[in-house]
């Protein structure tokens, strides 16, 4: 499980995924995002400007960051 370290209370799911380069573009993280690639605390989740926070798990084609 790879650990992003959050600065600020919270980021978007969107912004988040080009952070972990799990994606190399806004517009490529919201199209997995809006096709329900992308796991939230262990359940799908469509919502592209989701406030991801502390403790928050998100899951992306087998990499698991925990957000710290």
């Amino acid at each position: 499980m790879t650990e992003f370290k959050l600065e600020g209370d919270y980021i978007p799911m969107i912004q988040l995924l080009k952070a972990a380069n799990l994606v190399s573009t806004g517009g490529e993280a919201q199209i997995v995002v809006s096709e329900g690639e992308v796991m939230y605390n262990g359940e799908v989740d469509y919502r592209k400007r989701l406030k991801v926070k502390r403790g928050d798990v998100v899951e992306f084609r087998g990499t698991k960051i925990m957000v710290v």
